[in-house]
């Protein structure tokens, strides 16, 4: 089984101050404050890499989709999964004139999970919104809150597939 999730906002977050709530991030990002372009020292949202290690260890095959666009930043993602214990797997990232769904679809795992993209514009913003009928009956689609993390969901991965 194959599982893409989205980095940013959704497996790894901005650093704040210990007590910041979710909505306050959400405020941060829209007013791009400093933290949220300071990628280097983005950490782990909630126990994402736990929970992405659980999965692995169950046999699945974790990848990654970075919102960056080029090599050098895509470089500081793989340093924060590393970081933070992550799972080894591959950081796919846009290149030219590729979209989001691009990626996902040339990659086609069997579940992608993002955040819901509310600091940046909701469901258009979202990979998943835009896929073709097709794609969206062979990839099962998982959305979480942005910046709230995957802990909530099922450590089997077959409950994840009935999520």
């Amino acid at each position: 089984m194959k599982i893409m999730v989205f980095l940013h906002g959704t497996a790894i977050i901005h650093a704040t101050p210990v007590g910041t709530t979710r909505e306050e991030m959400v405020q941060q990002s829209l007013r791009r404050d400093p933290a949220v372009l300071d990628y280097i020292n983005y950490v782990s949202a909630g126990r994402a890499n736990e929970k992405l290690a659980k999965w692995q260890q169950q046999g699945a095959e974790i990848s990654y989709l970075s919102s960056h666009e080029n090599e050098d930043d895509v470089k500081k993602d793989r340093l924060v999964l590393k970081k933070y214990g992550f799972p080894k797997g591959i950081v796919y990232f846009r290149q030219r004139e590729e979209s989001y769904k691009d990626v996902v679809e040339s990659v086609l795992p069997d579940i992608y999970i993002e955040d819901d993209c509310e600091s940046i514009g909701g469901a258009e913003e979202m990979t998943s919104t835009h896929f073709s009928q097709d794609t969206g009956l062979k990839i099962k689609t998982i959305v979480v809150k942005e910046f709230s993390g995957i802990d909530n969901l099922p450590d089997n991965l077959e409950e994840l597939k009935k999520y």
